[in-house]
């Protein structure tokens, strides 16, 4: 018997990927130019992502699937056991650089001077080199396909590779109390009235996924940290953090 591809033995030792959909129902993070959470943003491409997860015959496991996570701590604990760990996230834009508009009736505000996805990951995380290297697969894919990444994020986050858009946050809960390989993908400005609606677009999700996919497989089955990103390792402890981070 065959399923997802790989002989039945074999399934237990596929990859297993923990997908974090982003904030929750009760805290839903940015708001997109049409006013809709970016929860439902992360929780639409995160599905997809999974599903094309599956049919590479990769595992997968949904953190936050329900949108009622109890913490940001909670998220790696659920994510435990994983090869790696990808947080699904949508970006916004300063509030001093959005603009006023109606949409059907509400006053919303928008940004569409931005566009683009980008990636994070922390080198406070144990396995720094490897959460590179497949932010670093994802970049490329996404950008062989045509997707083009934002580098608005470059004036606050050093870059780990500029060109792929990669960037250091050292400090965010997901990726830091991370025991696997973790990176953070923001799938592209919510704010950008033009984008929004491609990021809500099924099509659209199911291409960005694909590409994910792609390159998250070929990371954790074949893929090699080069000097650079092992360099960028840090020692396997974790900083001290405030009560209830």
């Amino acid at each position: 018997m065959v399923l997802s591809g790989l002989p039945l033995p074999l399934q237990a030792a596929a990859p297993l990927v923990a997908i974090d959909f982003g904030h929750t129902l009760a805290a839903h993070g940015a708001t997109s130019a049409r006013g809709r959470g970016e929860f439902y943003f992360n929780r639409d491409l995160g599905e997809a992502l999974a599903a094309a997860l599956r049919e590479r015959g990769l595992r997968v496991r949904i953190v936050n699937g329900d949108g009622r996570i109890a913490s940001l701590r909670a998220r790696p604990v659920a994510a435990e056991g994983a090869d790696l760990l990808v947080s699904i996230h949508h970006d916004s834009v300063s509030a001093q650089l959005l603009n006023a508009w109606e949409w059907q009736g509400r006053q919303l505000d928008y940004n569409d001077d931005y566009a683009g996805h980008s990636l994070f990951v922390s080198r406070d995380n144990p396995d720094t080199a490897r959460s590179i290297l497949c932010a670093r697969a994802i970049g490329a894919r996404l950008q062989r396909m045509g997707f083009v990444p934002t580098h608005k994020n470059g004036l606050l986050r050093a870059y780990a590779d500029r060109e792929l858009a990669v960037h250091y946050y050292d400090g965010l809960a997901v990726l830091r109390h991370a025991r696997m390989p973790a990176l953070l993908f923001e799938g592209g400005v919510i704010k950008n009235r033009d984008e929004e609606l491609l990021l809500a677009d099924p099509a659209y999700q199911a291409k960005m996924a694909d590409g994910m996919a792609t390159a998250i497989a070929a990371c954790l089955l074949s893929g090699q940290p080069a000097d650079d990103e092992a360099g960028a390792d840090r020692p396997d402890v974790l900083p001290q953090t405030p009560a209830g981070y």
